[in-house]
């Protein structure tokens, strides 16, 4: 059976190369001096502008959806945006690439549309009618056309197909559909021009209007206060809600307008729930999640891949792209901004076994915590954080990185011994990163090389190597935290662990496990083929071509997670680091201590195993 006329996109498969499509009038607008106003080419400036701001419109709509520090009470679908939605929305500006060759086009065939005047406000009263009565009636005679038979199964179905509407959802349809929303979108601009009253202004205030309406009716946040449609009952029929959008996502049957609900009403298709469920969402309703995964902010530049600022590039793994460098100075000012004034927020969420779970994210940047001045109001910021997820009633608690650093907190010590009486569980989740680790080591290894070797993970690690008769070469200049650890061990294993205080001795060791920085120079004394294991935060830089350097420790969630669109910092999509994996096992096993403070290194196998029977598994 062949493709339907018109239901998929000419340049499908072109990626972002698409965006060559619009050279043609970048080309003549350049060699045309269309940013001189004297320029018979001056149009082109003009609409490449008004289509900028049109992507613009929507990614700021995009922006402000996904943040659920601000949204996530008044949030339509509770569910996540998952990565498939993500993937299916990713081009979702086809639509403008189509409607501004079809402005090029008319303006082509009309010269005189080239040269109107920059306002004339006799033109609202135009649009504005021919709005009410050409564009709304036609759209919902299309739109409810668009539900029957093959116009839906081939056409309507695929925007039909998200389970969350977003602003991008808008755009998330076939040519035929995005033909027929522009030729209704210009019909009430050709009236205001054939009467005489069309002007630049109008052009740019409709388009984006009618952009701005469109995007906050599938943005998935109700932004109607419902006391409005209370007291003034009319509105009800003249401007639509993004609730009033979400129930025809839902339900299909109803609620087919435009943007004015009136037609709803005179076709019989107005859901008498609509107003209903648009007071009960605009009143707000916090849902508790039953895990938090408290992280921080990496670096200025990491700072920009989360949902709110960049959905697509925030489900995929960060690396730095030179588009986010004109972003940087903003970023900055941002960080500037929240080390002053803000506090933990949340970022992201998705769903387990159906619980929820949430991100959280402290306001500081790795850096802010090896300033000595900063250690207070770090732990100040945590501890409000565990405070608030102990009111609220969540079950489980992880810190991530360095929000457990031994010196600043003791891996979570201080906070759970200054309030004994705390319900959620606080956890570190270094158990379970240190059994990635030495999961990661091959079977039949002799002999490892450590640095951080007396940190929390490092001991935990050589303790468990030595039991298993691994010698250990632990990196440290201090003969006591070594003997300290090595007095753990049982008397027969004592041997296998061994003190260094150079790295020359491990130059014909090829298992190196990192808990400390390394320096190209101080890698240099790695043997060829040696595999770099690391636990250090941020990760070294691979310097080394004739050796592998492994990832942070990290563990795919499991794969009925739900809602999940955005990757942990450089780790691939549905794999988290292992310290959040830890507090994920730690709340699917129910226990009800607390993970603060060394390691068990008793539990390490344990953990394991309960990671695996709740089927993460190891990257």
């Amino acid at each position: 059976m062949g493709v339907a006329f018109l239901s998929s996109w000419p340049w499908d498969n072109l990626g972002a190369y698409k965006y060559v499509l619009y050279a043609p009038l970048v080309g003549k607008a350049v060699v045309g001096r269309a940013w001189e106003r004297a320029s018979p080419d001056h149009w082109l400036l003009l609409l490449l502008v008004l289509f900028g701001l049109r992507a613009f419109t929507y990614q700021l709509w995009s922006s402000f959806s996904n943040m659920l520090f601000a949204t996530r009470r008044r949030r339509i679908v509770r569910d996540g945006v998952d990565f498939d939605q993500i993937d299916k929305e990713w081009d979702w500006d086809n639509f403008l690439i189509l409607q501004v060759h079809m402005a090029a086009a008319a303006l082509y065939a009309f010269p005189s549309l080239r040269h109107l005047p920059s306002w004339d406000a006799r033109g609202l009263a135009v649009v504005a009618l021919l709005h009410v009565v050409a564009t709304e009636p036609l759209f919902y005679v299309a739109h409810r056309a668009f539900h029957r038979g093959h116009l839906f199964s081939c056409y309507h179905s695929l925007h039909h197909s998200i389970k969350v509407p977003q602003p991008f959802t808008a755009g998330f349809a076939t040519p035929l559909e995005q033909l027929v929303l522009g030729v209704l979108m210009a019909v009430p601009l050709a009236a205001a021009c054939a009467a005489g009253y069309g002007s630049v202004g109008l052009a740019f205030a409709y388009v984006l209007g009618f952009d701005h309406l469109r995007a906050m009716g599938h943005c998935n946040v109700e932004v109607f206060p419902g006391g409005l449609f209370q007291s003034f009952p009319v509105l009800r029929y003249l401007i639509y809600t993004p609730t009033y959008h979400t129930i025809h996502h839902t339900k299909k049957e109803a609620n087919f307008c435009l943007f004015m609900p009136l037609f709803d009403l005179i076709g019989g298709t107005l859901d008498a729930q609509s107003w209903e469920m648009q007071t009960k969402t605009s009143a707000g309703v916090d849902e508790v999640p039953e895990f938090v995964f408290l992280a921080h902010v990496v670096d200025v530049m990491q700072s920009l891949h989360v949902p709110f600022v960049l959905r697509t590039f925030a489900s995929t793994p960060f690396s730095v792209q030179l588009f986010l460098l004109p972003m940087w100075p903003f970023a900055f000012l941002v960080m500037l901004m929240m080390w002053a004034w803000s506090k933990t927020f949340v970022i992201s969420c998705y769903r387990l076994r159906g619980m929820l779970h949430q991100m959280w994210a402290v306001p500081r940047y790795g850096f802010h915590y090896f300033l000595p001045l900063a250690k207070d109001g770090i732990n100040m910021q945590i501890e409000l954080a565990i405070l608030r997820a102990d009111k609220m009633g969540v079950k489980v608690l992880s810190l991530a990185a360095l929000n457990k650093n031994e010196a600043l907190n003791g891996g979570g010590t201080l906070f759970v011994n200054k309030h004994p009486g705390l319900r959620v569980r606080v956890v570190h989740g270094n158990t379970l990163t240190a059994a990635v680790i030495l999961n990661e080591i091959p079977e039949g290894t002799t002999e490892v090389f450590m640095t951080g070797a007396t940190s929390k993970l490092g001991r935990a690690i050589a303790l468990y190597l030595c039991r298993k008769k691994v010698r250990v070469m632990m990196m440290t200049l201090s003969t006591e935290r070594f003997q300290k650890i090595q007095r753990e061990a049982a008397p027969e294993h004592q041997q296998y662990l061994v003190q260094v205080t150079k790295y020359r001795s491990a130059q014909h060791c090829k298992t190196w496990i990192v808990g400390k920085w390394l320096s190209p120079r101080e890698q240099r004394w790695a043997p060829p083929g040696t595999h770099f294991h690391q636990f250090v935060v941020p990760p070294i830089l691979g310097f080394r071509r004739d050796c592998t350097y492994g990832k942070l420790a990290a563990m795919h969630l499991p794969k009925d997670v739900q809602g999940l669109g955005a990757c942990e910092y450089s780790l691939e999509r549905g794999v988290v680091h292992a310290c959040h994996a830890g507090g994920v096992v730690h709340f699917l096993e129910g226990y009800t201590h607390h993970e603060v403070g060394t390691i068990d290194v008793d539990r390490i196998d344990v953990v394991w195993e309960a990671a695996l029977r709740h089927g993460l598994c190891p990257v």
